[in-house]
């Protein structure tokens, strides 16, 4: 999914929401009812943890919206520092990401407490919600899909609209799916270690990817 405009980037970050489904079965499925990556979800369950319900854990979803509130300061310190450039600002932020999932992998894999895993992915996502808001794709949030399905409908032919970048919308809907479906799938059945290992080897495509296509400063790498 390229274009003069964007060039590579709808295809990155549709990698990057691939990630999102497997980052969020993890800490969702293992560490407490915890989303790491989809903010709004995270607040509602806390809201149900402190109401009273005994399967959501409190200290892991303050840790995720903590680490997320870091993770996103973060970012907005790369926004400042390489927004200029897409393909600097994307392959940079994308590499500190793998050091992150990297670490967080390994955590898993030695046992370390998930209240230490929770705010390494939860830094990972807040970096990448702002990055990604940086970048300023339409239509490509990366972690959520609340505004993508409103604007298939009230944007639509049945509405009396003209289904403005439909297929994008409808590619960020399957992807997110995917990801969640593949994310749990080897939670479920291989272990988290393999989960986070899958996020960081993608987290590092997109590093490679970026890097290559934005070497010869190519005319999207301009700021949007």
């Amino acid at each position: 999914m390229k274009s003069e405009e964007h060039g590579p980037l709808p295809t990155l970050l549709g990698l990057l929401t691939l990630i999102t489904g497997f980052i969020d079965a993890v800490t969702y499925i293992n560490y407490g009812h915890v989303f790491v990556a989809n903010m709004t979800g995270n607040v509602v369950l806390l809201g149900f943890a402190i109401a009273g319900s005994h399967d959501i854990s409190i200290v892991g979803s303050l840790l995720a919206v903590a680490g997320f509130l870091v993770g996103a300061l973060a970012g907005g310190v790369f926004n400042e520092r390489l927004g200029q450039h897409r393909g600097n600002l994307l392959a940079r932020s994308s590499l500190a990401k793998v050091m992150l999932l990297l670490t967080a992998t390994l955590c898993a894999i030695f046992g370390v407490s998930p209240y230490a895993i929770i705010p390494l992915l939860g830094i990972t996502m807040g970096m990448q919600n702002a990055v990604t808001r940086k970048l300023a794709i339409p239509d490509i949030t990366t972690t959520v899909l609340t505004m993508t399905l409103t604007g298939i409908m009230a944007d639509s032919s049945l509405a009396g609209g003209k289904n403005p970048r439909l297929a994008r919308r409808l590619s960020a809907v399957v992807t997110m799916f995917a990801g969640a479906l593949a994310g749990a799938s080897i939670v479920l059945y291989l272990g988290i270690p393999f989960a986070l290992a899958g996020a960081t080897t993608i987290m590092a495509i997109v590093c490679a990817g970026t890097y290559i296509q934005s070497r010869n400063n190519p005319s999207w790498v301009r700021a949007a």
